[in-house]
């Protein structure tokens, strides 16, 4: 790929929004998505157009802590600048973490070494008041080690047809996931994911084949069963979007790119 000149050089930034009143990340002709107000605040503040490429295309719905973009920026200004400049343009929402100079050839998508998520789950009678469409919700009891024993058979390099939207334009269904761990905090759950990449809804369809073991309503092999099937209609439905959380990349250490960011300390 060859890399555009640009006066103020290649930036990446770090966005963390709240995904409920998003159609996802990715640009549509309504404008009601995060990179169109990403690209229009950036633009507002650069006074001229701006184009970004992020890490990893979050869902309607979906929130980010530090979800990674990069740009060529049209005008030269402190790194600093960007950050308050774009976000006084930005939805309440929307908010730039940080932003580094970064070399011509650093991609935020391409460059990842990997990416995480995590899922938050609340388990309680009563829907969720004050963090609703920041969690996802169970009413039944869920069984913490029947659920990591489930989970723990798809750790490791496999084909993850099953967990696959019908919509995925991803070449391979063959990703590699490197930790699947699950935590409870009071009524709250944390499912932490790490893979190479990620298929479009995967962590939600596996997060309802887990929600469905941990209610009793499959044993633990059945995901083993799932997997093997590579078949979406093997599996549990999609789970909501609402308690997914983009934790962000990871890229080569030469690069600097920031891996925490204020608002993963807001997550249990």
């Amino acid at each position: 790929m060859a890399e555009r000149a640009a006066p103020g050089g290649r930036l990446a930034l770090g966005l963390a929004y709240n995904g409920r009143r998003y159609q996802g990340w990715q640009s549509q002709p309504h404008g009601c998505t995060v990179q169109d107000k990403v690209e229009a605040a950036l633009a507002a503040f650069a006074d001229a157009p701006v184009g970004t490429v992020c890490a990893g295309r979050t869902d309607s719905g979906v929130h980010a802590c530090n979800q990674v973009v990069h740009l060529d920026a049209p005008v030269v200004r402190d790194p600093f600048s960007w950050v308050r400049g774009t976000n006084r343009y930005l939805e309440p929402d929307i908010a730039v973490q940080w932003c580094r100079p970064v070399a011509p050839d650093f991609h935020a998508r391409n460059g990842a070494l990997g990416r995480r998520y995590c899922y938050v789950l609340l388990e309680s009678a009563v829907r969720p008041a004050l963090d609703a469409g920041r969690c996802g919700w169970v009413f039944r009891p869920l069984d913490g080690p029947a659920m990591r024993e489930a989970a723990a058979v798809l750790v490791g390099e496999h084909d993850f047809s099953a967990f696959r939207a019908a919509q995925c334009q991803a070449p391979t269904p063959v990703k590699t996931v490197r930790r699947i761990e699950i935590t409870q905090h009071g009524a709250y759950w944390r499912v932490d994911f790490d893979a190479s990449a990620f298929l479009h809804h995967m962590v939600r369809n596996i997060m309802g084949c887990l929600v469905a073991v941990g209610t009793g309503t499959r044993a633990p092999g059945w995901l083993r069963e799932v997997l093997d099937s590579r078949s979406r209609e093997a599996a549990a439905p999609t789970f909501a979007p609402d308690g997914l959380h983009f934790l962000g990349p990871y890229y080569d250490p030469r690069h600097a790119i920031p891996d925490h960011t204020p608002p993963m300390d807001g997550l249990p």
